[in-house]
């Protein structure tokens, strides 16, 4: 797991015009890029902003401040309406990211003090590509966030679909990852996965159209979330989720719904380390003949060896491989037809 940076350190230019009252604690449920959501200590929502500049030792970020954050802020009186002026950061117990979309050499915090993450897998509509599971898994790994795979619109899907959804089950419950299987419309596993919500901080992600926002009504149907049809001409998802949002369950849970994102860029890793981040890989890596083995061209690699054995999959040493490889340029295009037909074939292997 990566060590996190240390508190950010915040600085305030002189205002004048404004006069500041007493300084709060409360928890960021909404981030939209300039305005910032925050829930009181005492219950109470308050639009804020930041002033001047928060600088994270050891993290460039697109945005400093992430839903998760439990920030302190000073309430600021106008002639229009009380808002607030965020001051302070608190320390991170955790966060996930990715690669900014823009800006490739900077990360885009997703969420902050997370219990767990669901990512939410469909087959067929969109397609998820193993290759996209993959790198999620490696960035929740590197943080130290555990992560279960919901296999959604299971009641949407063929013989052939079927066989596949169980096949990638398999394969991930081998290395050791929960999985689920809902369907929003029948609900279909939708206790199970209360149950496991239940007193926990929870994060939904996955692509445009997986159905996050289907399955958190199915979860709490007095949120209504906004939903949309999957485009039918290229099977992507259209966005519905604009920005990252925390709600408040009725069954003492808490969810961050987020924006689907099309591909999984990953964040700069050393060489060496990217294989722990990989369950199997890493249960294996003493048994290979050398210790800064990377399982690409070594011989008597015990994970290579595993590889021909059937005892790993196809398609995780692929990802890997890509990983390794720094091959980013197809993490975000290409993602449904290239990528798909390796995952096709790595199920033939």
């Amino acid at each position: 797991m990566r060590k996190l940076p240390a508190r950010a350190t915040f600085f305030m230019p002189f205002n004048v015009g404004k006069w500041y009252l007493c300084a709060m604690t409360g928890q960021v449920y909404k981030s939209t890029g300039s305005w910032y959501l925050v829930k009181s200590e005492q219950g109470d929502f308050i639009e804020c902003r930041i002033k001047g500049k928060f600088r994270i030792k050891g993290i460039k970020s697109t945005n400093p401040i992430a839903v998760g954050d439990v920030v302190d802020y000073e309430l600021e009186a106008s002639s229009d309406a009380v808002t607030g002026t965020i001051i302070h950061i608190h320390d991170r117990k955790n966060y996930i990211v990715r690669k900014s979309v823009n800006l490739s050499k900077q990360l885009h915090i997703i969420a902050a003090n997370i219990d767990q993450v669901f990512l939410l897998v469909t087959i067929n509509n969109p397609p998820t590509t193993t290759s996209f599971i993959d790198r999620f898994l490696v960035t929740a790994e590197a943080y130290g966030i555990k992560t279960i795979l919901a296999f959604n619109k299971i009641d949407t899907l063929d013989e052939a679909a079927l066989d596949e959804q169980l096949y990638l089950q398999h394969i991930y419950e081998t290395i050791g990852y929960k999985c689920l299987r809902v369907s929003s419309t029948e609900r279909k596993g939708i206790e199970p996965l209360r149950e496991m919500m239940a007193s926990k901080v929870s994060m939904f992600s996955g692509h445009s159209g997986v159905g996050k926002s289907t399955l958190v009504n199915a979860i709490e149907p007095t949120l209504n979330l906004k939903t949309k049809q999957i485009s039918e001409q290229s099977m992507q998802g259209q966005h519905t989720t604009t920005f990252a949002e925390m709600y408040d369950l009725s069954f003492d849970a808490k969810i961050i719904d987020t924006p689907g994102i099309k591909g999984f860029g990953i964040v700069d890793m050393n060489n060496s380390e990217i294989g722990d981040y990989f369950p199997e890989f890493f249960k294996l890596k003493e048994q290979c003949k050398f210790n800064n083995c990377l399982h690409k061209d070594e011989p008597n690699c015990a994970i290579k060896d595993a590889l021909e054995n059937n005892q790993i999959a196809w398609s995780r040493y692929r990802s890997y491989l890509q990983i390794l490889d720094g091959d980013e340029e197809h993490y975000r295009t290409n993602l449904y037809n290239e990528d798909r037909i390796i995952s096709d074939q790595s199920r033939k292997s």
